[in-house]
């Protein structure tokens, strides 16, 4: 069992989502109503259609700044007007096949914009805890078999990988020069970034994930095409790093910067599949229907193995994983069939978090 989120502390609490249409942004405003908390969020226009922001009705108990994060002026008016508690920076380009065809558009959203968010937190009155979200992909990968410490240098191949390796270090610089620790007295905002791996979940529509390219092909009656078959990946349910980021905002708004730095999120070693496991898997839970091939021609390149070492979560925020590899496709199956069967998908959501807070 995984340590037990403290409610208490969102309860009443400003907390902006950025990327709050995205995929993890949705499920973590669902996640935080649960909490009590005010959500308010910034974030483009979602980016899918369907999406899980409009289909599970996030907007319902969201106060939304649709905007795009690039642009300065009106990241810092959203801060003006929402003088948040806490920030939650989820914005970005998240596609790494997709950053081979835009890089300069990724670059711009995940360095550009993370500077801007931070540029408008020097001016706001109230932020106290700022977390931003990269990924396990900002480490210089080197195919190792054990996982990368928070300490391992950050790199990153592609452009996707390489700008979350900048959002680090543009984070880092900012804490550095306007939000030392020594000066905390002073500012009071504390800053950490947080590396999840490859999050899985119901209502992901992006292209070119596994999971959405298996829903999407099951839908259409066609076979699940595989790219990479056995790349190893730190899969893990959106719910998972979700719960480890709230955990550690909660202890930089409420203890500091003692929790400053960077942060892993990722599944135990036995979850840690390659991508030919999870596809027959879930074609096995989904039943009838399901089957997958494996495509043979060339693939931009990205990495074969990736695992996290989350020791420092586990030690010193309590957290670890509640919900293996098959519990996590499960709750998949279960949603996409009650998606098709047109149920109430925010209703299905709230169900699922229920499941796993409990």
């Amino acid at each position: 069992m995984g340590s037990t989120l403290n409610g208490a502390i969102f309860k009443d609490k400003k907390i902006l989502v950025t990327g709050h249409t995205g995929f993890k942004g949705s499920w973590l405003c669902l996640l935080l109503n649960k909490l009590g908390a005010n959500v308010f969020g910034l974030a483009l226009a979602p980016q899918t259609s369907p999406s899980l922001y409009e289909v599970a009705q996030v907007d319902k108990n969201v106060k939304s700044f649709i905007g795009n994060i690039q642009d300065y002026n009106f990241v810092e008016k959203v801060l003006t007007e929402v003088n948040p508690d806490i920030i939650i920076h989820l914005a970005a380009q998240a596609l790494v096949r997709q950053s081979y065809v835009n890089p300069v558009e990724t670059y711009l959203t995940n360095v550009i914009g993370t500077a801007n968010l931070f540029e408008a937190a020097k001016h706001a009155d109230r932020v106290n805890a700022i977390l931003n979200v990269t990924s396990d992909k900002c480490y210089e990968n080197k195919e190792w078999e054990w996982g990368y410490r928070e300490n391992d240098s950050l790199g990153g191949f592609d452009p996707y990988s390489n700008s979350k390796a900048c959002s680090e270090l543009v984070t880092s610089s900012f804490r550095n020069s306007f939000f030392n620790e020594k000066l905390y007295s002073k500012h009071g905002v504390a800053i950490a970034t947080a590396r999840a791996g490859n999050v899985i979940g119901g209502g992901d529509w992006a292209n070119d994930r596994l999971i959405p390219d298996f829903i999407r092909a099951i839908s259409n009656g066609e076979k699940v095409i595989l790219r990479n078959p056995g790349s190893i990946r730190p899969w893990q349910h959106v719910l998972e790093p979700l719960t480890g980021y709230l955990l550690l905002a909660g202890k930089l708004f409420t203890e500091g910067p003692e929790f400053n730095g960077a942060w892993n999120f990722g599944p135990g070693e036995s979850d840690e599949k390659n991508v030919e496991w999870i596809t027959s898997t879930i074609c096995n839970l989904w039943g009838e229907g399901a089957s997958f091939a494996i495509d043979k021609s060339p693939q931009p390149h990205e990495s074969r193995f990736l695992k996290l070492d989350c020791s420092k979560a586990r030690n010193t925020l309590e957290w670890k994983p509640r919900w293996d590899i098959e519990t996590a496709l499960k709750s998949i199956v279960e949603w996409h069939k009650a998606f098709l069967e047109n149920k109430n998908m925010r209703e299905i959501c709230n169900s699922q978090i229920d499941s796993y807070l409990q």
